[in-house]
């Protein structure tokens, strides 16, 4: 048999296999908390700045957070695009006392990264993550480019 029909045939059976055992795959494992990170001062505004515009349910604010292009990745949502899509997506959201915590970042000139987890008050646990892609003009303000969230747990039955 050839190398390449091998590969194929390896390939294969992998690709039918894999879905019948992911079926059997266990509960996940008990949350481990991961640790934060200090943010440069740069990166650390935009997520102040995201806990402030938050907690005043100030959709506008936050849409000013957005890249012009960016796009808004809500848990249990379809996607948002573009600063008014994202600034309609926000109304009657926010309010609450929201704590953005950094766990990885990375950054160059014109582009980076943060992944974070997010909760309310004071309450230890994490109740989801997120991960901000930004972006911006040289020596400009970062501008977030895609800000996708999701809960930790899942969604309520209705």
């Amino acid at each position: 048999m050839s190398h390449y029909r091998l590969a194929w045939v390896v390939l294969g059976s992998m690709l039918v296999t894999e879905p019948i055992l992911a079926q059997g795959t266990p509960a996940p494992a008990a949350a481990v908390h991961l640790p934060n990170v200090a943010l440069p001062p740069a990166l650390d505004r935009v997520l102040r700045d995201y806990e402030r515009a938050w907690r005043a349910g100030d959709a506008a604010a936050l849409a000013l957070l957005f890249a012009e292009d960016g796009f808004l990745l809500q848990s249990n949502r379809p996607p948002v695009r573009g600063r008014a899509a994202i600034r309609a997506a926000y109304e009657g959201q926010g309010g609450g006392p929201l704590q953005l915590r950094a766990l990885a970042f990375a950054a160059e000139e014109t582009s980076g990264y943060i992944i974070g987890a997010y909760g309310y008050g004071n309450k230890a646990d994490d109740m989801g993550k997120f991960t901000l892609t930004l972006r911006r003009a040289p020596g400009g303000p970062w501008l977030i480019v895609s800000d996708m969230d999701n809960a930790n747990a899942p969604p309520r039955k209705q």
